[in-house]
């Protein structure tokens, strides 16, 4: 059975941190792209960050330079250190193994999605 579960959300003030991360089974996560999507309140899901099996990893512009995603093979988990937070990266945050160019924020290599809320 395939299984993505998040965790490390939270609510953070405006220019604090939090780390995500998420724990993957039941696929070949080292032969995997994993990625970070998330949804804002009335938003659609998007693409915030992406690393390839072979560690190449691209943000989007809005994250670029404050968020930063790194995999751990050993562990089967790909994390988001995400810094200098800000009250529009409140969302639910999800991890996805594969690339989606319109990702829905859930299927069978989705996790179930974490919160994060930033307060300013």
């Amino acid at each position: 059975e395939v299984q993505l579960v998040e965790s490390g959300g939270g609510s953070v003030q405006a220019g604090g941190s939090l780390r995500l991360s998420c724990t993957a089974s039941g696929f070949s996560f080292d032969d995997s792209d994993m990625g970070w999507y998330r949804r804002a309140p009335g938003n659609e899901c998007e693409l915030v960050s992406t690393i390839t099996s072979d560690g190449i990893t691209n943000y989007a512009e809005s994250v670029k330079g404050r968020f930063t995603i790194s995999q751990d093979n050993a562990k089967n988990t790909v994390y988001l250190q995400m810094n200098s937070l800000k009250p529009e990266d409140t969302a639910v945050y999800y991890c996805a193994a594969g690339y989606y160019s319109h990702p829905r924020c859930g299927g069978n290599f989705w996790g179930q999605g974490t919160q994060v809320i930033v307060s300013s």
